[in-house]
């Protein structure tokens, strides 16, 4: 139990050091760069407050404890979840477990840009035992040499290490680099984990595999160059998912590259479409690549006491193998009378004859194949109780429906259901 409650000791430890000079932080860190004031989505992105470089509606709230250092803001975010999860159907299963993360940032005038360092840690590998969570239908990485089937594996406990570092061009461009031994290319929209339309469901989407599995990636370089409302932006990294193998850092060649061209033309928008080449994506298929296609709009809208966060998404996958899989979502999160969230999330993903081998390991002879299409319904609730100062603790449920296709009825059931109770700790 103590596993469980790390994560939450080390968010209430920093934010009573964080919090004290906030607002002064504030201030130094629009005060950081002179001159003409640049474009909203200059400024939202120099603030890296989301995953790897990827972008937001300028909008979007980005909550996070700051502190001047000297010549240095450093700033903090971070969630913890601690989970009772349960399935029904022949598949189903229960666990409690916990989904983390914690991201310190450092900040500075350097030369003539910005340098921005960022570390970014999940205790995942100790809170979610057994190598996986469970969640009906989900598809995605190994455990013990097995594909993960009706699971979700955990984050790496190094879920980024990174530099930026961003020039900017007069007060209407931007150039802008990124450096990351572990951390998130140019590739779909922001990771599940830091998106506003997602804050308040603790499970990975069915289509995380298709639409932004990326977001934890080896030895990462993007270059972007952004003018007003428009960025287009390249990487190159190591395409192999993260071994199942948590506590480590799964360095590699760079052998994979991707681009993303991103729009943000008014303050409550964002989208975005990107295209990569992963090089033998999964240790299972080492010798099958994959392109992945995204494309996404995110929409966000401030409230009165409250927030409205929006994500419709796509994503594809086409193997050198020729396999061919699609992913959509749709997901909304509303914040209201300042301590209230209610969320849905509707999914619609291909899945493939790996869910039938139900935990076991692959024949020699296994030919991966889509099989049926699976429809995912999820609605939730949560509210904030002030319990630790600065943090805000919150209690909520959600409740998953899943459509099952005609060929997997008999291993699933007609309709089963997946629910969730937690508590939530965040800055």
């Amino acid at each position: 139990m103590s596993a469980l409650l790390l994560p939450r000791f080390i968010l209430f430890w920093f934010a009573l050091g964080f919090t004290a000079g906030a607002q002064d932080a504030m201030n130094m860190g629009h005060a950081m760069n002179m001159g003409q004031a640049p474009a909203p989505f200059l400024q939202a992105i120099e603030q890296h407050a989301g995953s790897g470089t990827s972008a937001q509606p300028d909008s979007t709230p980005a909550p996070m404890l700051m502190r001047m250092k000297g010549n240095w803001m450093l700033m903090l975010h971070g969630v913890a979840f601690l989970n009772l999860e349960q399935q029904s159907g022949p598949r189903g299963a229960g666990k409690v477990f916990s989904t983390n993360w914690l991201m310190p940032m450092a900040q500075r005038r350097l030369g003539p840009g910005t340098l921005t360092l960022r570390t970014m840690l999940s205790l995942e590998p100790a809170t979610v035992t057994h190598r996986f969570f469970p969640e009906l239908f989900q598809q995605g990485e190994t455990a013990f040499g097995k594909p993960i089937v009706d699971g979700q594996h955990p984050h790496n406990f190094f879920m980024e290490l990174a530099g930026f570092y961003d020039l900017r061009l007069g007060h209407a461009a931007l150039l802008s680099f990124y450096f990351a031994p572990v951390g998130d290319p140019a590739v779909g929209p922001a990771g599940y984990p830091h998106r506003a339309s997602a804050s308040e469901d603790p499970l990975a989407p069915l289509g995380h595999h298709l639409e932004d599995s990326t977001h934890v990636s080896d030895d990462v370089v993007t270059v972007g160059l952004a003018y007003r409302f428009a960025r287009l932006e390249a990487s190159g990294f190591h395409g192999r998912e993260p071994d199942e193998f948590r506590w480590d850092i799964d360095s590699g060649r760079i052998d994979s590259w991707s681009v993303r061209g991103t729009l943000n033309p008014a303050g409550n928008w964002s989208g975005q479409y990107s295209f990569a080449h992963l090089t033998s994506l999964e240790s299972l298929h080492p010798l099958e690549d994959v392109d992945r296609m995204t494309a996404s709009v995110m929409y966000n809208r401030a409230l009165d006491r409250g927030n409205w966060a929006s994500t419709l998404a796509w994503g594809r996958n086409h193997t050198s193998a020729g396999l061919i899989s699609n992913g959509y979502l749709a997901e909304s999160t509303l914040r209201f009378a300042e301590r209230n969230y209610a969320w849905g999330r509707i999914e619609s993903a291909d899945r493939t004859n790996e869910l039938l081998l139900a935990g076991q390991f692959e024949p020699a002879s296994f030919q991966e194949s889509v099989i049926a299409r699976v429809q995912a319904f999820t609605g939730g609730y949560e509210r904030d109780f002030y319990i630790i100062p600065h943090l805000k603790t919150g209690l909520g449920a959600q409740l998953t429906v899943y459509a099952t296709p005609a060929p997997l009825k008999i291993q699933y059931g007609n309709r089963p259901i997946g629910a969730v109770l937690f508590l939530r700790l965040r800055n």
